[in-house]
């Protein structure tokens, strides 16, 4: 959201209903799974998948390390989305172009920190891992909040001009 908003495709007035809202739906759709998860008996949600580095990375990477992936990561989501908008793309490909980035950028991310690029999505996880995970949580706003800002800007100087 803000990503698109800084490349200018997207009203800068809706940027905060727009956020509020992803964050409503993010819980939401946390709050189903945790209620379908702990439905079994003696069900160990774990970290509830959320985002971490350090001892809490799948992997054991260290917070810079999950800091520039997440923020590598998100500049070129961005400018994939970008691309796959642009108005000399055929229409209709753009959700095909979409769903394949972002389904790479968490085969390359989840070993790392379990995937962000969505601060939103961060937060509902976060919520229910507690602890650990809320006090993570800055790295999985700040670093895909960077990286949609470098996406937006790459796009700007060099994507939008073709």
């Amino acid at each position: 959201t803000i990503g698109l908003t800084v490349a200018g495709k997207s009203d800068g007035n809706a940027m905060i209903p727009y956020i509020i809202a992803q964050l409503v739906g993010a819980v939401l759709a946390a709050t189903t799974l945790y209620i379908i998860a702990s439905g079994k008996a003696g069900v160990d949600l774990g970290g509830f998948a959320a985002n971490g580095y350090g001892e809490h990375s799948p992997g054991g990477y260290s917070m810079m390390s999950g800091f520039l992936l997440e923020t590598v990561l998100t500049a070129f989501f961005l400018i994939i989305i970008l691309g796959s908008i642009h108005g000399r793309v055929p229409k209709g490909f753009a959700p095909i172009a979409i769903g394949l980035a972002l389904t790479l950028i968490h085969l390359i991310a989840i070993p790392v920190t379990n995937t962000s690029v969505n601060p939103a999505r961060s937060t509902s996880q976060a919520l229910f891992a507690g602890g650990w995970a809320i006090g993570q949580l800055w790295m999985f706003w700040v670093a895909p909040i960077l990286g949609a800002v470098i996406g937006a800007v790459i796009w700007k100087a060099v994507g939008e001009a073709e």
